[in-house]
């Protein structure tokens, strides 16, 4: 079976939030120096913003997970649930520092963004928000593929990477 293409995000979007709901964690995958690949799991939260996903992921900042990143921003989320239904997301991943935007990303996590998949970070991070050892990292997708596992069909959606200034 191969896998369709599809154009928009927003044909695949229904079937990502059910697995991502369905599913919670997700395997995050980084690149060390020499490129060996090291996973992690983690609980990124979602949203729709001009019409292509991005995740945040609220982290500690290990020296591990920081000089992979700095080493290559590429990372890989997968999510994976028993009844063989997955979501991979191949992304540029990136450290935000802007207050702003940890708040709002904080407030996604006590939302649920998507229902069902956040927290509340107080439980990690009772200072709140600018708690010092509190970071954010932008999850910036740029393939998707949601695999359904009662028929195993398989949708991709792709763009280009985002230009990071």
């Amino acid at each position: 079976m191969g896998a369709a293409q599809v154009r928009s995000f927003s044909e695949i979007e229904a079937a990502f939030v059910e697995y991502v709901q369905q599913t919670v964690y997700c395997t995050m995958v980084t690149v060390d120096r020499r490129n060996r690949p090291r996973a992690r799991v983690v609980q990124p939260v979602w949203e729709i913003v001009d019409e292509r996903p991005v995740g945040w992921l609220a982290v500690f900042r290990t020296p591990v997970k920081a000089a992979h990143l700095a080493h290559n921003p590429h990372t890989t989320y997968a999510y994976w649930h028993p009844r063989q239904d997955a979501v991979f997301v191949d992304s540029v991943s990136a450290w935000v520092h802007d207050r702003d935007t940890k708040l709002r990303a904080w407030e996604l996590y006590r939302r649920n963004s998507p229902p069902g998949v956040g927290y509340d970070p107080h439980l990690y991070w009772s200072a709140g928000p600018d708690s010092p050892d509190y970071h954010l990292l932008r999850i910036d997708p740029w393939r998707v593929q949601v695999l359904r596992g009662s028929d195993l069909s398989s949708r991709i959606w792709a763009a280009e990477p985002p230009s990071r200034s």
